[in-house]
Order: structure tokens, then C-alpha cells, then sequence
């Protein structure tokens, strides 16, 4: 199916080309992605609350342990 949206201001093309570009789409992937996390079909984002709370459940080291992480890696060789 063909969707056409018309009278987008010029300015908010741009910003979308620019999004599509940093995410390596083109512009219609771009909006399609828009589409189908708006609709929830997309990948959802992850608020930083969750984020934690994933790296919790997942025993996933803390930035206060990097350095014996790093400690324990360079004596290991």
C-alpha cells in the first residue's frame, strides 16, 4: 500500500533526512520505522530506569568494578 503525506514543512524533512542518515535508511525507511514504533511494531526504547534494571538482572558489572576488571584482565597475561 502507498502512503502519501503532503505539505510536510521543509524544515521537518530536513530533520528527517538527517535522522535517516545517521541511522543508514533512506528516508522512507526512516518514516516507516517512525510508523511502526509509533504503533508498536517497532523496537521500543528503553528508558534508563529499565536499562538498569536489565544490567541488574543480567549481573552485568558496574562502572565501579571496571577497574578491577581491568586489574584482573592485565594480570591474567
Amino acid at each position: 500500500m502507498n502512503l502519501s503525506v503532503k505539505n510536510v514543512p521543509e524544515d521537518l524533512v530536513r530533520r528527517l533526512k538527517e535522522r535517516a542518515k545517521a541511522n543508514h535508511r533512506s528516508l522512507q525507511g526512516e518514516v516507516l520505522s517512525i510508523i511502526e514504533e509509533s504503533v508498536g511494531l517497532g523496537p521500543q526504547r528503553q528508558t534508563i530506569t529499565e536499562i538498569g534494571a536489565e544490567a541488574r538482572r543480567l549481573s552485568l558489572p558496574q562502572a565501579s568494578d571496571a577497574a578491577a576488571l581491568v586489574r584482573a584482565d592485565r594480570d591474567s597475561h
